[in-house]
């Protein structure tokens, strides 16, 4: 499957952010901690949530999805070994602790999802371990056994991981007695699984210092909860109507969740205003040609204005997202100057540079920390440091063999920049994160059809 892109105009328009990708499949997890029915409302058709969908029936639930409304019960732990699934993301190391909680045992298989460097999961491990489970791993699985049950105690979270954060929490919140999980991760992903759980009976309290503290009770019950709309979905498309010199009103993003990406916008020179029901982005025009003053320093007349560099750092919530730094690398393409994107969350983030510098961006990427900043990375001898020079103009011709989720958002991103007509294909992986891409794009007057 591809898409054939035609580029190099600006978009308008509206278009409405799905539901969270980095939500929807894990709320689906958190269900399993209870035998009573949950709904989850304004959930995404993505292929992340029909990969967590096998893997929960397997488990033994009923999962209906009819429009934006997923109904998901699991009355009865039917299997506690989840081996043999299709295909395979991240998320089945989170069932481990509602498998531990309601079997007192489980196996799930060694996790997949995007090509992005190492991603361990020892932190994982180590939570469910305080917590008094025994974890074994083989060359295809994880195995967990807790013949006792869980018991509350003190997780130390050497880096704010999100994934470890959550399956701390999930097997927490049904543990016999208190934990204190230090050092976690605060993500709005995390927020509204806690924000859940509080609804299905759970005690979650929020302390000082990234700390959570539970208190665990012995039953959960059903629940109604609305997954929170795409931030990744509002960045991409703000990028992109931003970088194509167009007018973007996201209908859903929620300005909490973007604070640190509304102040890089600003700083490229780039608007924002956010009104009650989503936030609207543009690039403002250029002002008028002053009698006296050289052209070229006065922009194009009638057109957007050129776009300021900027230097950004990734780092946990509130931080800038690391799955943040991909769509503005496309923005900072149209930059006036050099711009820094300094990745300290994950050490292979940079694949997709080689996609954009075939089509005339001038991008270099390096291990070395830029000047008076250090990292975790930080003589390594990981690329993890891109500079980018700018504004270039994109060319389209280029044919993108799509990487990973992302990558992907990147290709489309480029090729709706770029002049002329590009090709991406693999875009299945695309599928994953971003619901109906294709035709919401269309919306915005973007030039892009699907083909086999």
């Amino acid at each position: 499957m591809k898409f054939i892109i035609r580029g190099g105009k600006p978009l308008y328009g509206e278009i409405t952010l799905a539901g969270s990708k980095n939500t929807a499949s894990k709320l689906m997890i958190t269900s399993l901690l209870t035998d009573e029915p949950c709904t989850l409302t304004n959930f995404p058709r993505i292929g992340d949530a029909e990969i967590t969908a096998e893997l929960c029936r397997t488990i033994g639930s009923d999962v209906r999805l009819d429009g934006d409304t997923l109904s998901i019960s699991t009355p009865k732990i039917k299997n506690s070994r989840v081996l043999e699934l299709s295909r395979r993301n991240r998320i089945p190391i989170l069932a481990l602790a509602p498998l531990l909680t309601r079997a007192g045992e489980g196996e799930v298989p060694i996790v997949g999802g995007d090509k992005i460097g190492h991603r361990p999961v020892d932190l994982h491990i180590k939570a469910l371990e305080a917590l008094g489970a025994e974890i074994k791993v083989t060359p295809i699985s994880y195995i967990a056994r807790a013949k006792k049950g869980l018991f509350g105690g003190v997780i130390n979270l050497g880096f704010p991981s999100v994934g470890a954060t959550e399956n701390a929490v999930l097997a927490a919140v049904c543990a016999n007695g208190r934990t204190v999980i230090k050092n976690a991760a605060l993500e709005p992903e995390i927020i509204s699984m806690i924000k859940m759980l509080q609804n299905m009976g759970a005690i979650v309290e929020l302390g000082a210092e990234r700390d959570i503290y539970i208190e665990g009770v012995k039953h959960l019950r059903g629940v109604t909860h609305e997954v929170p709309s795409d931030r990744n979905e509002a960045v991409s498309f703000a990028c992109l109507g931003i970088a194509t010199g167009g007018d973007v009103f996201l209908k859903g993003a929620i300005q909490e969740h973007l604070i640190t990406f509304l102040n890089v916008v600003r700083k490229t020179g780039a608007e924002y205003e956010v009104k009650p029901d989503g936030i609207r982005f543009w690039r403002p025009a250029s002002p008028k040609l002053q009698p006296g003053l050289d052209s070229s320093r006065q922009g194009r007349r009638g057109g957007p204005n050129s776009l300021k560099s900027v230097y950004i750092e990734t780092a946990p919530h509130p931080g800038f997202m690391t799955d943040w730094q991909q769509p503005l690398a496309v923005l900072l393409t149209q930059a006036e100057g050099n711009s820094t994107i300094h990745e300290a969350i994950y050490e292979d983030r940079f694949a997709y540079v080689a996609d954009l510098n075939s089509v005339g961006a001038k991008i270099e990427v390096s291990k070395d920390c830029p000047d008076g900043r250090w990292c975790r990375f930080a003589a390594k001898g990981v690329l993890h440091v891109a500079r980018i020079s700018g504004p270039v103009e994109l060319k389209g011709g280029g044919k993108f063999a799509v990487r990973d989720l992302r990558g992907g958002m990147v290709d489309i991103i480029a090729a709706l920049v770029a002049k002329g007509e590009s090709e991406i294909e693999g875009v299945e992986e695309i599928d994953r994160g971003y619901e109906n891409i294709d035709e919401r794009l269309r919306k915005l007057g973007a030039e892009i059809q699907r083909t086999d």
